[in-house]
This record gives C-alpha cells, structure tokens and sequence, in this order.
C-alpha cells in the first residue's frame, strides 16, 4: 500500500493497493494465458535449473516478479535461496528461503538499510542463489560482481523498454555506485555475469506476454551483443524462434540439461498457439493509416513517405 496526502497531493488523500492472488502463478498458468508458449517455458525452466544469470525486463505493471516467482520455481527444492527486495512481493514454494526487506528511513532520516546494504551481507549468508525483487541503484554493480565471482543462477527484475535497453541501465545504475570504474569494465561484468534477458510488455488490451528472449553473447566491439532466441511478431500475431542458437545451450549441455534443439528452429517449428482477440487479429498486416497514406504518397509520384526518424518509430510502434 502507498499513501500520499496534502499538500504533497494537490487532488486530496491517494491511496494505491496492489492486491495480490491467493495462489501464485504456475508455469501452467502462463501458457494457457499466452504469456508465453510451452517450448519457451521449456528453456527458461532448462536455464533456471543450469544455473544460468537471468533478469527480466519490462516496464512498470508489465508482470516482471510475477515471471519470476514463476521461473523461480524451477529451482531445485534442496538449493538455500535468499531474496531481498525493496517491498516483500515474492513468494517462493521452495522449503529452504530466506527473505529480507529493505527499510526506509525513519521520520528523522536516519535508520535506513539499502538494497546494496542487504546484498552485500547475503554473500556472507552461503546462499545458493539470490534473488533480487528490482535492480535500481548501485546494487546493481555488486550484483554483477557477485555473478561474476561463483554465485551463479542469480535471478531479478529491472525497469527497461527493450533488452537493449536494459544493458544501458545496467551501465548507468553500476555506474552510481561508490566505486568510479570505466564504462568499459562495466560493460565486461555485463557481458560475463548475464546469459539471459527476459523482456515483458503490456498490450493495450490488457495482456502481459513475453516479447522477447534475448541471449547475452558476449562484447563485440566494445559493445555488449543482444540476439533474440524468441519474439512476438506482430505480423503473425504469435510467437516465433528467430534460429539463432545462444551460447547458453552451451552451459545447459555442461550440466546435462537437455532442450529440443528443433526449438530454436523457424516459426513453422513452433505454431502460435496463442493469438490476439479476434478484434485485434481480424485486421490486416498494413495498418489502414498507413494504406492510406502510402496511396496519397504513390497518386503524388512518390514510392514512400519520408518521415523524420520519430515519425517512423511511431509508426513501427503503431504498427
């Protein structure tokens, strides 16, 4: 619950409540929804187990710790897990948790225990994993670090548009740490902790699906590489394998975790077996906007708009 009153509120009293369920999501539940399709659920179950570093992405109410405490629970029941997280939201069914909250400060400002402050003395409690509820802050360096140095299959959450996106943030929240790096070890923790990116979107109908799978392959150029391993396409409204096999398969073979390589295959190897509302699909590809203004372009002696590069971002995102 989060309370803000006058005269920090112009419009009176605002109270906000989040409700949660009385059961948890299963991994079941989210492919009937559509969140995802059951071969994807079958990777990230095979990457979780193989200890592989994952975050999820996604803006804000897009369902980021509902997807993790659903990946969550592919981890074995006998492995020691500590969470930490701003506000408790996570429950895990696994017997072997232990949790902890970051505190505020108090009325006279003093009194507050961080995020960073929590993770740091997680390390000295044997954990197995950590799960981080949200990265925001300067935590974010030593949770790299801690990737980084033996605590693998560390699993959280993080406010971004796109995988890329997220890397950018990871850049910039290591970089508000206490400890002045160049953005080129950063971006080196970056490349060496993460194996996975899970981005989550929100549609405007409603819906909360995986967009995209993203694999983390390392630096090229000085820059960290991205490549999708599953995406939503909009053109057939279902999900698709874009055939590039990540570099996690290897880490997934090392520790006898086995996926159907047809998996990663075309789209015709996984169908969409979830679609948009008959509303949504029933349209077709071309958006009508468009149509239209491609014929007034093609009757003026143009072959195609020459829209300013926002123009043309807004209409891919329309589209």
């Amino acid at each position: 619950m989060h309370a803000i009153v006058p005269p920090l509120s112009l419009c009176g009293p605002v109270v906000t409540i989040r409700k949660f369920g009385l059961r948890p999501f299963t991994p079941d539940d989210l492919v009937t929804l559509g969140t995802l399709t059951a071969p994807m659920m079958e990777f990230l179950g095979a990457c979780v187990r193989a200890k592989a570093n994952i975050i999820v992405s996604g803006g804000t109410g897009s369902g980021k710790t509902s997807l993790l405490g659903v990946i969550s629970s592919f981890v074995p029941s006998g492995e020691r897990l500590i969470t930490i997280e701003d506000a408790a939201e996570l429950r895990l069914a696994q017997p072997h948790v232990v949790s902890l909250e970051a505190r505020p400060p108090n009325v006279e400002g003093v009194g507050e225990v961080t995020v960073r402050s929590l993770l740091r003395n997680a390390l000295r409690m044997r954990p197995d994993r950590i799960i981080i509820g949200e990265v925001r802050g300067g935590e974010a360096l030593d949770m790299l670090q801690a990737m980084n140095t033996g605590h693998e299959g560390s699993l959280s959450t993080a406010h971004a548009n796109s995988p890329m996106d997220l890397l950018s943030r990871l850049e910039t929240m290591a970089l508000m740490s206490d400890v002045d790096l160049p953005v080129s070890h950063v971006r080196e923790q970056i490349a060496g902790a993460l194996d996975l990116v899970v981005h989550m979107s929100r549609l405007p109908s409603g819906r909360r699906m995986v967009s995209r799978i993203s694999a983390v392959e390392g630096l090229v150029r000085g820059t960290v590489a991205v490549k999708d391993v599953f995406r939503w396409s909009r053109g057939t409204a279902g999900f698709e394998a874009t055939g590039h096999m990540p570099s996690v398969v290897r880490l997934l073979e090392e520790r006898d975790e086995r996926v159907d390589p047809r998996i990663f295959g075309t789209l015709a190897a996984i169908p969409p077996n979830v679609n948009e509302p008959s509303s949504r699909t029933s349209q077709p590809e071309t958006p009508h906007w468009r149509s239209r203004r491609m014929g007034e372009h093609s009757r003026a002696g143009l072959s195609s708009p020459r829209w300013p590069g926002n123009l043309r971002r807004l209409g891919t995102i329309l589209e």
